[in-house]
């Protein structure tokens, strides 16, 4: 408690660059898990994107092992079923001619129930919806990419698009762990992810952009540690904007799923938790960590760095050590040498005596002599 607050303040309790290297091996080893469930299992694609026959079937008391038993006889042996409520069966399978979905929703409905809901997409259908949310995404990057790297530099374009990949891959391999549907609604959620990211990174990057330009002219501290600063200075920030973002999430995620039953929204919703929870994660450790990488190999930043451990006796050296803390005078922009000093014992404060010229330039009057 007493760090949040701190944090909360802007007191610098919390030295990032020592948590990138940890936050990026955890990173890694997350993808790599995503990326291997993804090749070995595949995605759970909706209707929309493989083509095929959905039928949702009123049927109360009626088991998955029932369903599956009847589609076996139809002749329908490899169809995905669900239990999307207590008394509603959802029926999917691969077939395509509408004769024999016909008799298949025929059958259900004599060995089940009544079918409620009858949906067919064909081939090309599905094929179209993929190529354009493809097509979609590589547009996304392009842009982003130009942007960020005329509105600040190239490594932070480099740094910002790492992170949004990151989520992308995180959320899909969510996604093909638990087997969740993908949809042309969860496409949006996607795209609506990676926005938020982007959005978080670019604050964290404006605001380092802003400590750098106040202290970077000083060469006493390293890219790392003014990095660490603008983080602290945001972090705050970020995690109030994650939180005021999921709970109307999560809302909707409870209210319009488990309650309305509403199955495209908690297809949607899941995406958006996920992504608003990665993009916080990539912005404070994933993004800021790499762009520390680059710019401290830029010959500037790597002379200074040299400069602050010769004067300091410190290993700093970048983004994988901790760093020292940042004056606060230095923090909040305040000049040192007109600052007061403390009387022995403690008293008051005084301040220094200062001369001050007057405003044209000259030189100050000197004091008149005393009468005798």
């Amino acid at each position: 408690m007493k760090t949040l607050r701190a944090l909360y303040r802007g007191e610098s309790p919390v030295d990032f660059p020592l948590l990138w290297r940890p936050a990026v091996t955890t990173s890694v080893v997350a993808v790599v898990l995503g990326l291997l469930s993804f090749a070995v299992f595949g995605l759970n694609l909706g209707l929309d994107f493989e083509g095929g026959t959905s039928y949702e079937v009123r049927a109360p008391d009626v088991s998955v092992a029932d369903a599956r038993e009847l589609m076996a006889d139809l002749g329908v042996s490899e169809a995905r079923i669900q239990l999307v409520d207590d008394d509603l069966v959802l029926v999917r399978s691969d077939v395509q001619d509408p004769v024999r979905a016909s008799e298949i929703r025929d059958g259900l409905a004599a060995g089940l129930g009544p079918v409620v809901a009858f949906e067919q997409v064909g081939p090309t259908w599905g094929d179209e919806v993929t190529d354009k949310a493809v097509k979609a995404l590589i547009v996304f990057f392009i842009v982003v990419a130009m942007y960020i790297a005329v509105r600040l530099e190239w490594k932070m374009a480099v740094g910002a698009l790492v992170a949004v990949a990151h989520d992308i891959v995180l959320s899909v391999g969510v996604y093909s762990v638990f087997r969740f549907e993908i949809t042309p609604a969860t496409v949006i959620a996607f795209l609506t992810i990676m926005g938020y990211s982007l959005y978080d990174t670019i604050v964290v990057y404006d605001k380092v952009r802003e400590v750098v330009g106040r202290l970077g002219a000083t060469e006493r501290y390293t890219y790392s540690e003014l990095m660490n600063l603008a983080l602290n200075r945001v972090a705050m920030r970020s995690i109030n904007t994650s939180i005021t973002s999921a709970i109307p999430v999560l809302s909707m995620l409870v209210v319009g799923s488990f309650i309305l039953g509403a199955g495209t929204l908690r297809e949607f919703a899941v995406a958006l938790l996920v992504g608003i929870a990665v993009g916080s994660y990539s912005s404070l450790f994933l993004a800021s960590s790499l762009v520390s990488v680059l710019k401290e190999r830029e010959e500037r930043w790597s002379q200074i760095a040299v400069k602050v451990r010769n004067r300091t006796g410190d290993d700093v050296d970048g983004s994988t050590t901790g760093t020292r803390t940042i004056e606060r005078s230095d923090a909040v922009g305040v000049d040192t040498r007109a600052a007061p000093r403390r009387a022995p014992g403690g008293g008051p404060a005084k301040r220094r005596p200062t001369m001050t010229a007057p405003t044209g330039g000259g030189v100050p009057p000197r004091p008149r002599k005393k009468k005798r």
